[in-house]
């Protein structure tokens, strides 16, 4: 990533957990200037504005109302973390505005959201990154490289979850003023996909030479929040109240290559937090849950026990294939997330001040998206459903754009 040539005049719209939480990392960087923040609620605002402070920056201006911040102050760039309900009608209202776009994750709730900010963005062609922070994990950058290096050969199967107990924040949702507890109690979906598949995306070229054709989902029965609050006095207030989404929530992707895709919703069992991000291919595999890379042939004749204990953690012996950005990651790793949110955000500001082509961009903010709403109609309806192809035939022509640089390795 090239260095950044001069600050970045940003407004963070919606300053819950995720906006606040960045706001060191963004002055750390020393490539955003923050100049406003935004909230529904005052009190979060203000706080967002003292931490900014905190840090070494100028007080930004204040504001509940983010139209009257687009056009009284007009920041070079909007960084949307509002709620899911409303991220994305806060970014085709930047994008109108000529304000660069860099939208947080989450789901999309009909396909007319999602061809609005795609309609909206090739009218305006104004800059906008959707920001998966997982695509730059250094996990998953691994296992690309080894795609791209041919050493998995074809891939055939992909899987990727969000399992992570998340049952204290959803029951917090009201004290906290937090949607997930509103989405949890009238939605049963995939509400939460794009940690899970925008990796597998970028590796199996969707949106680019590959699109997603169908996907069917399951969800068990809702019972983890259930008995979560009707053991703790702190949640009585809802005890009387059903939760509609499943504690695991299953979704299967087929896609026009060929390609199959799992991803697992799992959020409200007690269990340890994993992504379970797996690749495989006819001539190897990558697990993250072992952290283990398996080439064809070196399995032979090892017992599964023996052979759980000779890959284990055997990743680090291919070091080489990492990209740039992780082979010495330095200070970045506590940034957050253990460095992927510093990467993103040093390749937002690489592309949007030199002018490149986004590594994630609009229409990959749609096809990850929508899987949200698709699956929610999937459950309902007991069958498999189409997924809309938001390049309207362009992929079949687009190029692979990876996030970083692969080294090419000659072996």
């Amino acid at each position: 990533m090239e260095q950044a040539k001069r600050k970045i005049k940003i407004a963070i719209v919606g300053c819950g957990c995720r906006g606040r939480s960045l706001i060191r990392l963004m002055l750390d960087l020393e490539t955003y200037d923050i100049v406003a923040v935004c909230d529904n609620y005052e009190d979060k605002a203000e706080d967002a504005a003292k931490r900014v402070v905190e840090g070494g920056g100028e007080k930004p201006l204040i504001y509940t109302d983010y139209i009257k911040l687009y056009e009284e102050v007009k920041p070079e760039v909007v960084y949307v973390a509002t709620s899911w309900e409303t991220h994305v009608r806060v970014s085709i209202d930047a994008l109108k505005r000529g304000l660069a776009v860099a939208m947080e994750v989450g789901g999309a709730h009909n396909f007319e959201e999602l061809q609005e900010l795609v309609e909206v963005y090739e009218q305006t062609k104004t800059p906008f990154m959707f920001m998966e922070n997982c695509c730059y994990g250094e996990n998953e950058l691994l296992a690309t490289s080894l795609v791209r290096n041919g050493k998995f050969g074809e891939i055939v199967w992909c899987h990727g979850a969000y399992r992570h107990d998340l049952r204290g924040e959803v029951a917090s949702g009201d004290v906290n003023r937090h949607y997930r507890l509103n989405h949890y109690l009238n939605r049963n979906c995939e509400n939460y996909p794009t940690h899970e598949f925008g990796p597998i995306a970028k590796i199996i070229g969707i949106n680019r030479g590959n699109r997603m054709v169908s996907l069917v989902s399951r969800s068990s029965k809702a019972a983890g929040m259930k008995d979560f609050v009707n053991g703790s006095d702190k949640y009585a207030h809802l005890r009387d109240k059903e939760f509609k989404q499943g504690d695991v929530f299953e979704t299967i992707i087929t896609c026009e290559n060929g390609e199959m895709v799992s991803l697992k919703l799992d959020t409200t069992l007690p269990f340890y937090y994993s992504r379970e991000f797996t690749v495989r291919g006819t001539r190897g595999g990558y697990n993250q849950d072992c952290n283990c890379v398996v080439f064809s042939g070196e399995e032979d004749g090892i017992p599964s026990a023996e052979a759980r204990v000779k890959f284990f953690n055997n990743a680090g012996k291919y070091k080489e294939y990492l990209p740039e950005i992780w082979q010495n990651p330095g200070r970045m790793v506590d940034l957050g997330h253990g460095g992927m949110d510093a990467f993103l955000f040093m390749s937002f500001a690489d592309c949007y001040l030199n002018g490149k082509e986004m590594p994630i961009d609009v229409y990959d903010a749609a096809a990850w998206m929508a899987i949200t709403y698709l699956s929610e109609k999937s459950v309902l309806e007991n069958r498999i459903v189409e997924v809309p192809d938001f390049t309207k035939g362009a992929y079949k022509v687009r190029p692979i754009k990876d996030v970083v640089e692969f080294p090419v390795i000659e072996k």
